[in-house]
């Protein structure tokens, strides 16, 4: 089924709102929600822009259009999701693989692994500031043969966040087992089993979670950090020197300090990192940016920093940081297109002035699709030993059997001629 999807998005090529809207600078788009990931593969193999970073609203919505991307091209599109949670897989494709899961198709200057095609962000993974080792910590990649020290590894993966349990049922959770050392990596979809012969990686599988049985055999695993914002050495002496500028937060300064990690840690990312980086910090000149439903977006943003406000006054009182002037975690829109020279185009769902180009959407029915097919690939070549409609010669019934007069039926009871 996926095979068949992935050619879809090339029948757009005879689209006439496409080959206009394919403009170096701004553009905009209407298209139906239903088509629009369609569109959007489409636009992968026509912009001549890579990666395609593609906003939207919420991070549900984000979800969806990457799981449907992922039909057209064959490979998930990265999905940023932003850090912050309980859980600790959101932050890390934040964190420090922008472009996780990706290669040539869901969050570029990692020069570790090259840039995807697609990235689908949510609101709140586009404004919210990054750490101060965003796009800079390569990933552990561990395969069958390598040399690996199974302390340091345990030792390595606590360090980036990975919490250490009985048995992993979670991203972000870690297992050891005498010479088994079990990961959930947050950025992979199955957790993995890593054997050690003593130093060696003697297997590498997945493994299920419900049964904890191992499942397909592996070349490689990339282990990415946990946390979006690590305590190294210069976030521990920033945290130290908020000791003594901010008292009131002295209980999160200390913990900070001595390296902690610890849920909800990247709220006070503002007060540990001077300079204002985010997730188009981390995008080429040659990238084009998709806002979907801009108008949607632009107040998804506004509602964020509105809460984020309220929640720094509620705080304030409680700390007895009155008059303090908290640093925002959130940046605006207009503040995130700073940080990008690519070309922003925009897509909804109704075209909002009469210069937006509009992509038709309705349902195909099975001659339709039949005909564009061939109208790309020419008519369908006759199986060996069947003529062509007009082409003389018998007709042939679906058994083989040469077609001639039909027999009479016969009635129950009676005999052939029906008497």
């Amino acid at each position: 089924m996926t095979a068949i999807l992935g050619a879809l998005p090339a029948l757009l090529d005879d689209e006439p709102a496409l080959p206009r809207s394919l403009a170096p600078g701004a553009a905009a788009l209407a298209v139906a929600e239903p088509a629009r990931a369609m569109v959007l593969a489409a636009l992968v193999q026509r912009a001549g822009r890579l990666p395609l970073i593609v906003a939207v609203p919420t991070g549900l919505e984000a979800e969806r259009l990457a799981n449907d991307l992922r039909l057209y091209l064959g490979t998930a599109p990265s999905n940023p999701s932003p850090p912050g949670r309980p859980c600790p897989s959101n932050g890390s494709a934040r964190a420090s693989r922008p472009w996780a899961g990706v290669s040539g198709s869901c969050t570029g200057s990692a020069t570790w692994t090259p840039p995807p095609a697609v990235v689908v962000a949510s609101g709140r993974a586009l404004v919210q500031r990054l750490g101060p080792g965003a796009g800079r910590t390569p990933p552990q990649r561990i395969g069958p043969g390598d040399m690996v020290d199974q302390s340091n590894l345990v030792a390595d993966l606590i360090a980036t966040g990975y919490r250490r349990e009985y048995q992993v049922e979670h991203r972000g959770e870690m297992a050891v087992r005498g010479s088994i050392v079990d990961v959930w990596p947050s950025t992979t979809d199955a957790p993995f089993r890593i054997d050690l012969w003593g130093d060696e990686v003697d297997r590498l599988t997945e493994f299920g979670v419900a049964d904890q049985r191992a499942t397909v055999h592996r070349a490689e695993v990339e282990i990415y950090p946990c946390r979006e914002l690590i305590p190294d050495q210069e976030v521990r002496e920033r945290a130290t020197a908020l000791l003594a500028e901010q008292p009131w937060g002295r209980e999160q300064w200390d913990r900070l300090a001595d390296g902690e990690l610890f849920d909800g840690m990247e709220s006070w990312l503002p007060w540990l990192s001077g300079k204002e980086r985010v997730l188009f910090d981390l995008v080429d000149n040659d990238a084009l940016v998709v806002a979907v439903e801009p108008r949607r977006l632009r107040d998804r943003i506004a509602d964020l920093r509105a809460e984020e406000a309220e929640l720094a006054t509620t705080l304030a009182a409680t700390w007895g940081a009155d008059g303090t002037a908290f640093p925002r975690l959130h940046t605006e829109w207009e503040r995130l297109l700073v940080h990008t020279e690519a070309p922003v185009w925009t897509i909804a769902a109704v075209p909002d002035s009469p210069g937006v180009e509009t992509v038709v959407a309705s349902g195909w029915g099975r001659d339709a699709l039949v005909d564009k097919g061939r109208r790309r690939t020419g008519p369908p070549t006759p199986p060996p030993g069947r003529r062509t409609p007009g082409g003389g010669g018998r007709r042939r019934t679906r058994l083989g059997r040469s077609a001639g007069p039909t027999p009479p039926r016969r009635r129950s009871g009676g005999r052939p001629d029906g008497r």
